[in-house]
């Protein structure tokens, strides 16, 4: 049986370069090596769009980002969270039984509450790694590629997913699962750790929610602006930069190809010449290595976003499969838990 791939990615803002390098070039790569399912999160994005309209388009100008990057609809099923009625239905059973304290101290929930402010956060927000473990369960899938700040949510599934097994399922060992098999698989994480955290602007990471991203799919000059406005220090032109905390470096190691890099990093290290060797020059290289990285995808993804009737065929025909892996697994459980 072929290894069952699945992630996604919220349709919150526009993509941006933490999204590809972070997530999408894996799944783009995972879609050659077994059976990858890669779903829009539009129920995710609820939590922080409150525009109707703006939902609608931003959920597909994600889809087209997906096909635009190499997404292949023939060998990959791309498909929009909210296409699947079941998963509503697990999200609701999971919750019976998450405890409380794990949702309290889930990382994503700690940081909107300390570290952006969110005084008075609503239950969607509180929830929302149960929806995560609903996406993960859902489908019976072996492997999640995630980020390294997402490992947690893994582990919550898996640890529910246990949960669930021990209360259903008479005879079931968590300490030798092959022995009596539950009712769901409990997938591994897997994550790309050279890339599994891209800086933003600020240094911080990279993060629509932020404000500090460099997008894949603006407009040229709006792009040229955001590398221009990378932050960097007062190190002379002339001068070695240092390497540490340095957003600007670390965005030439992740977009330029090994040898161009290794050429700028020699540049960076030794300093020199003012023309060639101040922040600005690195700036133009990062802009040169973005053009040339994304320019193709960047006009099929112009190419995609005027043929709105082909996004959609490709996304119901992605429904359809997904729901034929969601649906033994939401009847199994249905039947445990006496639905």
């Amino acid at each position: 049986m072929a290894l069952r791939i699945l992630s996604g990615v919220q349709s919150s803002g526009r993509l941006h370069l933490g999204n590809y390098y972070g997530a999408i070039r894996e799944f783009v790569r995972l879609q050659h090596e077994g059976e990858a399912l890669y779903f829009i999160a539009n129920y995710h994005a609820l939590t922080s769009v409150r525009d109707g309209a703006l939902a609608r388009q931003l959920t597909l100008e994600t889809a087209v980002a997906y096909l635009a990057l190499g997404l292949d609809p023939s060998r990959a099923t791309l498909f929009r969270q909210s296409d699947i009625p079941e998963i509503g239905e697990l999200y609701w059973i999971l919750g019976t039984l998450v405890p409380m304290a794990n949702l309290e101290r889930a990382t994503s929930y700690r940081d909107k509450i300390e570290n952006k402010g969110i005084a008075s956060p609503e239950f969607g927000l509180f929830a929302y790694p149960v929806l995560m473990a609903a996406d993960i369960l859902l489908y019976d899938s072996d492997v999640v590629p995630v980020g390294r700040d997402q490992r947690q949510h893994i582990e919550f599934a898996r640890d529910w997913a246990t949960k669930f097994n021990v209360q259903y399922v008479p005879g079931y060992d968590p300490q030798d699962p092959a022995k009596t098999p539950g009712l769901f698989k409990l997938p591994l994480a897997r994550t790309r750790d050279e890339t599994a955290v891209v800086p933003g602007r600020d240094g911080q990471k990279m993060s629509k929610s932020y404000g500090n991203t460099i997008d894949l799919f603006a407009p040229d000059k709006e792009v040229e602006k955001q590398i221009k406005s990378v932050k960097t220090d007062s190190t002379p032109p002339d001068q070695p930069k240092p390497v540490e905390d340095q957003p600007l470096y670390q965005l030439l190691k992740v977009v330029l190809p090994p040898g161009a890099f290794a050429d700028a990093d020699q540049a960076w290290r030794t300093g020199g010449d003012p023309k060639t060797n101040g922040y600005g020059y690195f700036k133009g290289l990062l802009l040169e290595g973005y053009r040339q990285e994304f320019g193709a995808a960047r006009r099929r993804y112009d190419e995609l976003i005027a043929d709105r009737a082909e996004v959609e065929r490709i996304l119901a025909a992605g429904a359809e499969k997904a729901r034929g892996f969601a649906a033994p697994v939401i009847q199994r459980v249905r039947a445990a838990v006496g639905l």
